[in-house]
């Protein structure tokens, strides 16, 4: 064969070009123009998007790491630093857990909502894809028969995506500022449940872009579960000390139910978009 016969790549073909630091430009592009027209497909042009820890597990789960671990104590010759470490996070793990089920449940109500509604207009629950309180979002969208959007990031540890997904709206990102715009770019909803640094993250994200008016719909919040949040995180020393007005506690409300979410977040999209 000569060299003539060979026909080199084109370069949008060219898999070590594409995945090489001159071409991430196109990556990122890619990241935008992809879930774009998928969404578009599937006519998801609004969603209501749940945050929270990954860490968080469905309560019989966190029911037998209880009881597995109290069992190491127990048997244990030597009650070790981390066997007593380890007791102590499975009694948080069970604490936390009745979120998971919140989760699943507020997602079920207002899925159930959003499929009756008359009209184009349909809100579906969106998630960052992976284990946690994003599997249960996805969970309870299921499990009343709606779609549901997960949006899922590449991560050495932690992140998979959830089977609770709907096929079509399944997505992995490589770029975390990527997936924060299309968490935000069709949200009209957001509710933020217990969870660690990439939850905060989300949260304050979530509160500057409304507070510098950098997103100009409003975008009702939720804050659930007073117990967590308030002790996490004290909102009033905020103001105390004038790095926040007082007014800005109203861009989030906080709730303890999933039928004062479902209601609360019906009477505002109501409102707002309907």
């Amino acid at each position: 064969m000569s060299k003539q016969d060979i026909w080199p790549s084109k370069a949008y073909k060219n898999m070590k070009f594409l995945n090489n630091p001159e071409a991430r430009t196109l990556r990122i592009l890619a990241e935008y123009l992809e879930p774009q027209e998928r969404f578009r497909q599937t006519g998801v042009e609004d969603t209501v998007v749940f945050f929270g820890s990954a860490r968080i597990l469905p309560q019989s789960q966190a029911k037998k790491q209880l009881k597995d671990s109290q069992k190491k104590v127990d048997q244990a010759k030597r009650k070790t630093a981390k066997l007593k470490h380890d007791l102590v996070l499975a009694q948080s793990g069970l604490r936390l857990s009745q979120y998971y089920e919140d989760a699943v449940e507020l997602a079920r109500l207002m899925t159930i909502w959003s499929e009756g509604l008359s009209g184009s207009r349909r809100f579906a629950i969106c998630s960052g894809g992976g284990p946690g309180i994003m599997e249960a979002a996805n969970k309870g969208a299921a499990k009343a028969g709606g779609p549901s959007v997960g949006l899922n990031i590449s991560l050495p540890f932690e992140q998979h995506a959830n089977p609770y997904i709907t096929d079509e709206l399944n997505f992995e990102f490589h770029y975390f500022f990527m997936r924060k715009l299309w968490f935000v770019y069709l949200a009209k909803a957001v509710v933020i449940f217990p969870g660690g640094f990439g939850t905060l993250d989300e949260f304050m994200e979530v509160l500057t872009l409304l507070q510098t008016r950098k997103v100009e719909k409003s975008i009702p919040m939720i804050l659930y579960g007073s117990e967590f949040w308030n002790d996490v995180l004290n909102f009033e020393a905020l103001v105390k000390w004038g790095v926040i007005s007082p007014a800005d506690l109203d861009m989030f409300h906080m709730v303890d139910s999933p039928q004062e979410a479902s209601a609360y977040l019906q009477d505002a999209l109501t409102h707002l978009y309907l």
